[in-house]
């Protein structure tokens, strides 16, 4: 039975290989510290971060997420450790929350490998904190226990590290948060809330849920990654809106500023059931459940498609995550077997030594074999669910190649998502799961048009590959416009010295852009001065609720700034009204499409680190750069390619001249 533990409350550990997790609802930073009898950090070797993930038997996260996994091994701990205290901090420097008392209250549990809780905690009645120290797992005469703890810091990441006994905390906190904000500027972002029936409706025929379960079981089993009771991320429904000042009142009303917080889980939330999903065909008994397109809770069809790929994509980082978990504790086993072994000076000489290894590797073949055997069960019913769920995907969220582009037609409201790429790992480089983006878009991207973005692009003429940048960046400016109402999605283009001609001669043949390439000097101050002064405009609408005030003429729909080869043409004032928009734009719907070479811009030195980290990188080809916000795994972006000699991205640039004109705008 789960021990649910109040703030200083304890309860025995019956084993001592763990998982903690935490579930936060707004990334935070994990980290935990180890000290000795009198809880004393003898110095940074004893403490486990994200610049620094792993110790003797314990390993934490390398990336802020909402959702986090702690591995323990309190066996495994170094000589005269008795406690691990887990501490949990909100990043800063993101735009995120700056105060626990502004966010979900965090959930930890602990829990067995076997994903069995143990213990856990809600940390409720946090305020100003920016850093809690969340429970601590001590030893009292041979006997392990965890205790709850809930003790907030208001000073942050340095204070906690302070009270901990740690020698120059603030550099150690800076230390740690640099490294969070690399870490975010290459993680994919988190999905929405989960509900409590999970991000799809699995069907009680057979083995229908066909979520990643760990290797088979082991005398010494490894660690297992998969969680099927915490799955994918279902949320609660939230009607479209049209953008705007209206739309994004609201938001300066939220918790961050100051109204009422609900310290409910946001797992142990009920929402208002969703409609129906699809119903698979019948399966065969002892068989798999066929599966559906649609196969997830959601108010409509799109919906459950953006939850079902979300869960596909869970489902696949968490597979990879167990079978790569059980060939790593295979290889520790044999490590370990020889090591007992040959300790023995005795078996050193004649056949006993020969045989020992061959009887290691046996059982390290053995284990691995099981956990392929596993993992490509799994992969295969992943894959048997991409082969349905691609062809059923609206063209928001489906391929250049998707015949649903040739039928488009320009929607009357926004889709809740848009893909802008493909994600797969080396176990299975054909799964391609779809990396889909919410819209409004919550933060820009950054098109990587350096050589040393990449491997590939390494091997690349220089030219070649800032053309086919700028082409990535168009295709998806091309794919926004087509699927934005008409008249509520504006692309300005700042090309300083008109390099970008060939590539932006779609949109221009179009005639959809809001105006010419802005080129030279002039050009680009006069596009920065229009957007800079329209979320200034906006700004002070929404906070004054005074929608009505903005002038007539200001075009209230969502606008995307491309900028392609910056520096180039940038002053000192560009650069910062360029870092305003990327700051204090998407919040008023003007979001940023750079495309450029970040070694280029080192100039201006340390000045543009927060434009970079506010922005989502992706390449012109493909590279292993983008992190998943479950396990971290290095993900293969391919960016969304047009078929050789189609014509798809021209008939869809004229299908949205066409909807404007028929609209009047």
């Amino acid at each position: 039975m789960t021990a649910e533990l109040v703030r200083g409350q304890n309860h025995t550990l019956p084993q001592t290989r763990l998982e903690i997790r935490v579930s936060a609802g707004t990334p935070v930073v994990a980290g935990a510290t180890l000290g000795d009898e009198r809880g004393t950090v003898r110095g940074i070797e004893w403490i486990a971060h994200p610049g620094s993930p792993q110790l003797p038997g314990l390993e934490v996260s390398q990336q802020a997420a909402a959702d986090h996994r702690l591995a323990v091994d309190l066996e495994a701990l170094p000589p005269g450790a008795h406690r691990v205290t887990v501490l949990l901090a909100l990043p800063v420097g993101v735009g995120g929350p700056v105060r626990f008392g502004a966010v979900p209250a965090p959930f930890v549990a602990v829990t067995g490998l076997e994903g069995t809780e143990i213990a856990s905690f809600t940390l409720t009645d946090l305020d100003a904190e920016s850093a809690v120290s969340a429970l601590e797992l001590y030893r009292r005469q041979d006997v392990w226990k965890v205790r709850a703890v809930g003790q907030g810091y208001a000073g942050g990441l340095a204070a906690m590290l302070a009270d901990q006994g740690v020698r120059d905390p603030a550099a150690l906190a800076g230390t740690i948060q640099e490294a969070v904000t690399r870490g975010l500027a290459r993680s994919v972002a988190p999905p929405p809330p989960r509900t409590p029936e999970g991000d799809r409706v699995r069907h009680a025929t057979g083995s229908a849920d066909h979520r990643p379960t760990a290797p088979p079981p082991a005398p010494e089993p490894p660690e297992p990654l998969s969680d099927p009771a915490a799955t994918g991320p279902a949320h609660t429904a939230q009607p479209h809106t049209a953008p705007g000042p209206a739309a994004a009142a609201p938001s300066a009303a939220g918790p961050s500023a100051g109204g009422p917080i609900n310290y409910a889980h946001p797992r142990r939330q009920h929402a208002a059931p969703p409609s129906p999903p699809p119903t698979a065909p019948p399966a065969q008994p002892g068989q798999p459940a066929q599966p559906v397109a649609g196969d997830a809770t959601g108010w409509s069809m799109d919906e459950r498609l953006y939850n079902q790929i979300w869960g596909m994509f869970e489902d696949l980082a968490r597979a990879v995550a167990a079978y790569r978990s059980a060939v790593d504790f295979a290889e520790s086993r044999m490590d370990q077997e020889l090591d007992r072994t040959l300790s023995d000076p005795r078996n050193r000489i004649g056949g006993a030594g020969d045989r020992a290894r061959e009887e290691a590797r046996a059982k390290r073949d053995e284990l691995a074999s099981r956990a392929r055997e596993a993992l490509d069960r799994d992969l295969a019913q992943l894959a048997a669910e991409a082969a349905v769920v691609e062809p059923a995907l609206p063209a928001a969220y489906a391929g250049w190649g998707n015949p649903v582009w040739h039928a488009h037609r320009i929607p009357m409201e926004i889709p809740m998502a848009l893909r802008i790429g493909d994600l797969h790992l080396p176990e299975r480089t054909d799964l391609r799961i779809p990396l889909l983006v919410r819209l409004p878009l919550e933060r820009g991207i950054w098109v990587d048009s350096g050589r040393a973005a990449s491997e590939a692009a390494a091997l690349m003429d220089t030219d070649r590959l800032r053309r086919l940048a700028m082409e990535t960046a168009v295709a998806h400016a091309a794919r926004l416009l087509a699927v934005y109402p008409p008249g509520e999605f504006a692309v300005h283009v700042i090309d300083p010295a008109g390099s970008a001609a060939g590539p932006l001669a779609p949109l221009v043949e179009a005639g959809v852009l809001a105006g010419p390439p802005a080129a030279g000097p002039g050009g680009v101050a006069s596009v920065l001065a229009h957007l800079t002064q329209r979320v200034d405009l906006v700004q002070m609408a929404v906070r004054a609720r005074a929608a009505d005030s903005l002038p007539p003429d200001l075009d209230t729909g969502e606008q995307l700034l491309v900028v392609n080869d910056f520096p180039h043409g940038f002053d000192d004032r560009a650069v910062t009204q360029l870092r305003y928009l990327a700051d204090e734009g998407p919040a008023v719907g003007v979001h940023l499409l750079m495309v450029a070479d970040r070694e280029e811009a080192s100039a201006y030195g340390p000045i543009l680190d927060p434009l970079w980290r506010s922005l989502l990188r992706i390449t012109p080809v493909a590279d292993s750069h983008l992190a998943d916000p479950w396990v971290g795994h290095a993900w293969t972006y391919e960016p969304p390619a047009i078929p050789p000699g189609s014509r798809v991205l021209e008939q869809v640039l004229a299908a949205v001249a066409e909807a404007r004109r028929a609209a009047g705008r």
